[in-house]
């Protein structure tokens, strides 16, 4: 049985994937220069996914608080 269209999440593939596709574990193992010419694409090894998280820190809103007031007190 099949999920209706209206019923699935628009961003579906915006979040972290934990598998990665031939190809993408191909480049990762070339990057690391672990991908040596003539391999196989089958039976590859695993391949670590480091999720990346972005936080924003209190000195980036400080900054940007500073650049309004900046830009604020210029017109007057």
């Amino acid at each position: 049985m099949s999920i209706d269209k209206s019923l699935r999440r628009k961003n579906s593939l915006e979040r972290a994937r934990s598998v990665l596709t031939r190809g993408e574990r191909i480049k990762v193992l070339q990057d690391e220069d672990r991908w040596p010419e003539g391999r196989s694409p089958y039976g590859l090894p695993k391949v670590r996914v480091h999720k990346v998280v972005i936080k924003k820190s209190k000195k980036a809103k400080e900054e940007k608080a500073e650049e309004a007031g900046g830009a604020e007190k210029a017109k007057k």
